[in-house]
């Protein structure tokens, strides 16, 4: 990080420098020709015409050498993103297939952790602590507790975006270390609240993972998600390239067309961070519905602050401190009293009369 800091710095060094430089080279060069000519003008050894025909000629090179200026620019600026792109290139991940992993193709029963307790590398405190909970196929399961107490981090472990420190994550009975990671990867579709496009055409996004759906299949999970009326007003439609990270569609599109992408992939699996947080009332209901229609035989994992999707979860299982300190239904967590009834009175009250009126 450090050396790239560096080339960055240099090359930002170098674009600031090189056109004061290059004006002043032109200047000094261009005055000391103008003062030997006067001489040699005076001494008959030049005529005025030669003078000016050199002049001229002077004039004209200046033009290319400012333009070789910029091209230095650029391939300063180019060496210090061919840096950063060889380090990724070169960084060695740790999460590899171990040499018996299986490829597991269907998802059938429960998903569980046993024990788990993680810690991010080099960090010495636990972000969770000797978590136990068991998902059944065709649950829907909220996560719920204050910021920073390790719900993003929870779910993240079952893709195997790192492995647990301590205990493990079962899928059917199968430790997830021995399952492929492709194969794991496969069951599994997530939508996070930073929601991750590329610089390419609204079809090939929502397709990213089902390569060879058909148009009528993206359609329809565009119409799922509700994408597909703003879909229809862009410039080219599906075919509409969205710019980096989707940078011509607003938030609640965005977030769209990456719920889109996980009705598509169909997998048995679906975790949602925060997937409807930049939605509006009305949008987020119908998504909420196409949602709940996808759930059938299929196991969903929410994490969400909205009450409109924490009340229907089969179940919620609160944290707090990097464990679990409650499990329930809404209603049963609201006689408790306990963590998850003053969450509620702090964030989720605000939003009764927006759930009463749906």
């Amino acid at each position: 990080a450090h050396a790239v800091m560096r080339s960055v710095l240099k090359a930002a060094r170098t674009a600031a420098l090189s056109p004061p430089i290059i004006e002043l080279i032109g200047i000094v060069a261009a005055s000391g020709f103008i003062l030997y000519a006067q001489r040699i003008i005076a001494r008959r050894e030049m005529t005025p015409g030669e003078f000016f025909v050199f002049l001229f000629f002077l004039f004209s090179l200046y033009d290319p050498v400012r333009k070789l200026s910029r091209i230095q620019n650029a391939m300063q600026h180019a060496l210090a993103a061919c840096q950063r792109v060889f380090a990724l290139l070169d960084t060695h991940t740790e999460l590899v297939d171990r040499p018996h992993a299986i490829a597991l193709t269907s998802f059938r029963e429960k998903i569980e952790f046993r024990n788990v307790s993680f810690r991010y590398p080099d960090a010495e405190e636990y972000v969770l602590r000797d978590v136990n909970l068991t998902i059944r196929a065709g649950e829907m399961v909220a996560i719920v507790g204050m910021s920073g107490v390790g719900k993003t981090t929870l779910v993240k472990l079952l893709p195997r975006f790192y492995d647990v420190t301590e205990g493990a994550i079962f899928i059917d009975g199968v430790d997830i270390r021995d399952i492929r990671l492709d194969s794991l990867r496969h069951l599994i579709a997530l939508v996070t609240q930073e929601v991750i496009l590329f610089n390419d055409t609204v079809r090939h996004n929502i397709a990213y993972g089902r390569p060879h759906a058909t148009p009528e299949e993206i359609e329809r999970a565009a119409r799922a998600a509700l994408a597909h009326d703003f879909i229809q007003e862009l410039p080219a439609r599906y075919e509409t390239v969205i710019g980096e990270r989707g940078i011509r569609l607003s938030g609640g599109e965005r977030q769209r067309i990456a719920i889109a992408r996980a009705i598509l992939k169909d997998a048995p699996i679906l975790i949602l961070d925060e997937a409807t947080s930049a939605l509006d009332a009305e949008s987020e209901h119908g998504v909420q519905q196409a949602l709940l229609n996808l759930m059938a035989g299929r196991t969903v994992i929410v994490i969400a602050h909205r009450l409109s999707t924490v009340r229907r979860a089969d179940r919620i299982v609160v944290l707090d401190g990097g464990t679990i300190v409650e499990e329930g239904t809404h209603a049963e967590l609201l006689r408790r009293g306990g963590l998850y009834s003053r969450l509620y009175e702090r964030q989720f009250a605000p939003q009764m009369s927006e759930v009463l009126s749906e």
